[in-house]
């Protein structure tokens, strides 16, 4: 269950200085709603305890690259992400053990 729901830790430089707050964000499946997030990420990170998980769906970002053919253009896929803030008193996580 909890690799169905869970895709992989975002980790950016702003969400980097928000993990000592307790703030860590996930990319998630786009259908997983709130039940489903906080209970895989008790069942994969044993010990934590979270107070709130915020979802929002990222746009994807539009892409143009100019070729010799001519003009070619995509767009980036839509994703789900999850922000998940842990109580003070938890065990954090921490993305890099496994590195």
């Amino acid at each position: 269950m909890t690799q169905e729901v869970l895709i992989r830790p975002l980790v950016t430089e702003k969400l980097t200085a928000q993990m000592e707050a307790g703030h860590y964000a996930f990319v998630v499946r786009r259908d997983a709603n709130k039940v489903e997030i906080r209970k895989a990420l008790e069942a994969r990170y044993p010990g934590v305890q979270i107070k709130e998980v915020r979802t929002m769906v990222v746009r994807g970002k539009r892409k143009r690259q100019f070729t010799k053919a001519g003009l070619v253009e995509g767009r980036e896929p839509f994703y789900k992400k999850a922000i998940v803030t842990l109580l003070p008193d938890s065990e954090q996580i921490d993305f890099f053990e496994e590195v």
